[in-house]
């Protein structure tokens, strides 16, 4: 008599990891569950300010507009003085209303120097002596701009949350960069993760905090692992960068120039060491370099689908000069990308939501 031990199968959380996340959030995150698997969320990103440049131009060639338009934060230090006015939330409320998905994310620039001027800011952290680790120094310079940032970015998204507006929310992506790389030194290239995955991880729960402190209940949370970097024999793992699944309701990945079987490796590999949450294409496109010279191509989402790939979404990468018009190519991510993906009956387009 053969004997067999049954294991059962990973649960996806039913409810997203904010116990008190908003009637509209808890919708819905339970509108993404019930797609993943089966359907693909199409995802488009806006070009640097709050726009649906790139959505447009997405339906303009494909007659569909995607489901999510992406927005960033990336000016935030300088708003409402630069060209973006954050406190202006019309374009992300317009998409909302047309039945579409918003997602929010944030290149989160750091000040230089303690002196420098309040526009003399990057998130690389080889230019600029702001260190993550100082942050959780009480009166530290790199404390204070930290919560001063943090508190321009919860006015916004309270605004958000008032409207009725709920969004996934990817910060601190990319945390460890090449700092697994097996034959030679890497670091982070963003500043977040720089000085090391505990105080990444302590940096994440302390904006979870900070939010939850705050009020703001409508975000879904996306973490991006960096994976093996699609090489195993090149680059180590990063789950020590992992914030927590009490801090994360979706696992993402970037991925430029993949073939089909490379995206099925890191889906496959990511899956396995996260089965309890859903798995996304949170960034792809050709990899391309001085902005027209294309050194991969990024395999179409059919091809993807075919190798077993189901990401929860997937979301191309903007060309700026094409979304500007003054290029009549799209480097980043071709037509026949596009008109590949919505042509699929599992892809869904804005039209097609319901939540």
């Amino acid at each position: 008599t053969l004997s067999f031990t049954t294991i059962a199968a990973p649960t996806i959380s039913s409810i997203p990891v904010d116990a008190n996340a908003t009637a509209k959030c808890k919708s819905l995150y339970t509108y993404l569950k019930s797609v993943y698997g089966t359907k693909c969320l199409s995802a488009a990103m806006a070009d640097v300010s709050w726009n649906t440049t790139g959505a447009d131009k997405e339906y303009t060639v494909t007659g569909k507009y995607p489901v999510i338009n992406c927005y960033d934060f990336i000016f935030i230090y300088a708003s409402p003085a630069n060209w973006i006015n954050y406190s202006d939330i019309t374009p992300v409320t317009n998409w909302a209303s047309n039945n579409g998905i918003v997602s929010l994310e944030w290149h989160f620039k750091v000040l230089k120097t303690p002196t420098s001027d309040s526009t003399d800011v990057t998130y690389d952290p080889t230019q600029s002596v702001f260190r993550c680790k100082n942050i959780f120094t009480s009166g530290s310079w790199e404390q204070t701009y930290f919560y001063k940032q943090m508190d321009k970015v919860c006015a916004v998204l309270l605004k958000l949350q008032n409207a009725g507006i709920a969004a996934i929310w990817r910060p601190f992506h990319e945390a460890a960069g090449n700092m697994y790389a097996k034959n030679y030194a890497g670091t982070a290239w963003f500043w977040w993760g720089y000085d090391g995955a505990a105080y990444y991880v302590k940096l994440w729960q302390a904006m979870y905090s900070y939010f939850q402190s705050k009020g703001v209940h409508n975000l879904i949370w996306v973490w991006v692992t960096q994976n093996y970097n699609g090489d195993s024999s090149q680059y180590g793992i990063d789950s020590a960068y992992y914030p927590g699944d009490n801090y994360v309701d979706i696992i993402g990945r970037d991925l430029y120039g993949d073939t089909a079987d490379q995206c099925y490796t890191e889906y496959s590999q990511i899956s396995t060491l996260y089965p309890n949450k859903m798995i996304t294409l949170a960034e792809c496109g050709n990899s391309v370099t001085n902005n027209t010279t294309i050194t991969a191509t990024q395999s179409n989402i059919s091809d993807q689908w075919s190798k077993g790939c189901r990401w929860l979404y997937f979301m191309p990468w903007y060309d700026y000069n094409y979304c500007q018009g003054t290029s009549a190519t799209n480097y980043m991510c071709s037509d026949s990308f596009w008109k590949d993906a919505m042509n699929q009956s599992y892809v869904i387009d804005r039209s097609q939501v319901s939540y």
